[in-house]
């Protein structure tokens, strides 16, 4: 059984992008696990709760128009894969992977 399997990990990406969008900065770092990682194609790797705010404030502040709106939505073998307009606007795709209680610990 993935962990997947466990828990609604559609709906915790969901929520993710729904937190993005709406700007709530709390309600977003909520939904990483504590050693969680986040890989940026920027070059750059943010882990854990601080890092993670500093990564994402700025980017939820500046968010342009037509940011975080879903374009696909899958499930993966280890994970969700998530196709939407990144802070800027632009196609990213980002991989989520969980732990075993349903907490993002890579993207």
């Amino acid at each position: 059984m993935s962990n997947a399997d466990k828990f609604d990990a559609i709906g915790i990406v969901v929520d993710w992008i729904d937190a993005c969008k709406k700007r709530h900065l709390d309600t977003l770092l909520d939904l990483y696990a504590d050693g969680a990682t986040v890989e940026c194609c920027e070059g750059g790797s943010f882990r854990g709760p601080s890092e993670i705010k500093r990564y994402w404030g700025p980017r939820l502040v500046r968010q342009a128009v037509g940011s975080f709106e879903i374009d696909a939505l899958f499930l993966e073998e280890d994970g969700v894969s998530l196709d939407y307009r990144g802070y800027d606007g632009h196609a990213v795709r980002t991989h989520f992977r969980f732990d075993d209680t349903g907490k993002i610990r890579l993207t």
